[in-house]
């Protein structure tokens, strides 16, 4: 059965909010491991930002870019 797409739109965007809280979360843990300064609250949120948009546009090609091969697509 074909995923509609309202339920493509909230896996989307379930897929996003979960992104960026783990995103988030792992700046704060893992950048002072790695000898960087802890972002303040504010970078943290614009570096989430960023990286969120980059990873949209990452997923969205690579979708975009497999949908045109037509693999398993009738």
């Amino acid at each position: 059965m074909a995923q509609t797409k309202l339920s493509s739109f909230a896996e989307s965007w379930a897929n996003i909010a979960v992104g960026f809280t783990i995103n988030y979360l792992a700046n704060f843990i893992i950048l002072p491991m790695v000898g960087l300064p802890r972002p303040g609250i504010f970078q943290n949120f614009v570096m989430g930002c960023l990286f969120t948009i980059v990873s949209f546009a990452r997923s969205f090609a690579l979708r975009r870019w497999f949908n045109g091969l037509r693999w398993g697509n009738k």
